[in-house]
């Protein structure tokens, strides 16, 4: 019977639950785990029209305006979180229950996969509705051209660019996934999500799944002149929509923010915390992490690009991950004890 208790769960905890959660996660049909990802999709999409109402006409400062915004974006990750479904930014997390032997290859790809494809229906669904609600025309259109400013910033910045606010987006994104599994109740994860969400919305960093919303929302709009005119006024000048187009939305935003999310959610989360609490602990281990991100990140660089040095990359990391070390003792429940035992000792 499980332990009745009313405090948090520790980090320790949270790292043997999330390997576990992962086993279930893989272990889901293809219908259950396609709508589950559909419905992540919408919850996101709608997270991010809240944000695109709330931020269209603030007077505020830029600092603030971007906090309420950040605020207004948490509805999506809070449904996620709390109605239940499956997102593929916070599912870069299975990769904790790949190392522990618990997921394979084959699942870890497919259900990324699966969610992935499925978080883009869900999002493009609430696109086509929130389209056809012309909930865009609110204030004289501005709500549109809010809309359209934010799609055509995003498709406006280098693949670098891109890239990184990527990698940044889903380190928080995934703490906060973190910190909500250490909560028991509702309230708990509620809060816990709040603020590393906040965070990446006002900081200006990129979220995959959001985008799915954001960028086909600016390409539906485009051809409304009303919408160009109210982002026109709105923005000072003259807007240039020149990298506005699915190409631009595929190549230049969605493949490197997706590349980033990864690369943020598995390595600089997923892999530290699995080192830390579920593997016996070395330095030697923390530089092999580290030279397996710079790998991965060298594997987007054109440079990096040649199908032999993607192969060897990926083989590099997939050789670090499938390594099972010996574990000397029973992990702690959390550092302190650990350093309590080693004191003892001592004594």
């Amino acid at each position: 019977m499980e332990e009745l208790r009313v405090d948090a769960y520790s980090p320790a905890e949270i790292a043997k639950r999330i390997a576990a959660v992962a086993e279930k996660k893989s272990g889901l049909d293809f219908f259950r785990m396609f709508v589950l990802a559909i419905l992540a999709g919408v919850f996101i999409a709608f997270g991010a029209e809240f944000y695109t109402l709330v931020v269209h006409d603030s007077g505020l400062a830029f600092g603030l305006n971007s906090l309420i915004g950040g605020l207004a974006f948490c509805l999506g990750l809070i449904l996620v979180v709390v109605a239940g479904a499956e997102l593929f930014t916070g599912n870069t997390l299975v990769v904790m229950g790949f190392i522990e032997g618990k997921v394979n290859a084959r699942q870890l790809l497919r259900g990324w996969s699966i969610v992935y494809l499925g978080n883009f229906a869900g999002a493009l669904v609430i696109v086509l509705l929130m389209y056809y609600a012309a909930q865009w025309g609110f204030h004289d259109a501005m709500v549109g051209g809010k809309a359209l400013l934010i799609a055509n910033a995003k498709v406006n910045m280098s693949f670098l660019e891109a890239f990184v606010r990527g990698i940044l987006c889903n380190v928080l994104v995934c703490l906060a996934i973190w910190l909500a599994f250490s909560g028991r109740s509702t309230i708990d994860k509620i809060v816990a999500v709040i603020f590393p969400i906040t965070a990446f919305v006002a900081s200006g960093f990129e979220h995959s799944v959001a985008n799915m919303y954001f960028i086909p929302m600016g390409l539906a709009l485009k051809g409304q002149p009303e919408v160009l005119a109210a982002a026109q006024g709105m923005a000072g000048q003259s807007v240039m929509l020149g990298n506005l187009t699915i190409a631009g939305f595929l190549v230049k935003n969605l493949l490197p923010v997706t590349l980033g999310n990864i690369i943020g959610g598995s390595l600089l989360v997923g892999v530290v915390y699995w080192s830390v609490y579920l593997r016996q602990f070395s330095f030697r281990s923390l530089f092999r992490i580290a030279q397996v991100g710079f790998q991965l990140i060298f594997l987007v660089h054109p440079r990096e690009l040649s199908p032999a040095r993607i192969a060897a990359n990926l083989s590099s990391f997939y050789g670090f991950l499938r390594r099972r070390p010996h574990r000397s003792r029973p992990l702690p429940r959390d550092l302190t004890t650990l350093i309590e035992e080693e004191t003892d000792e001592e004594d």
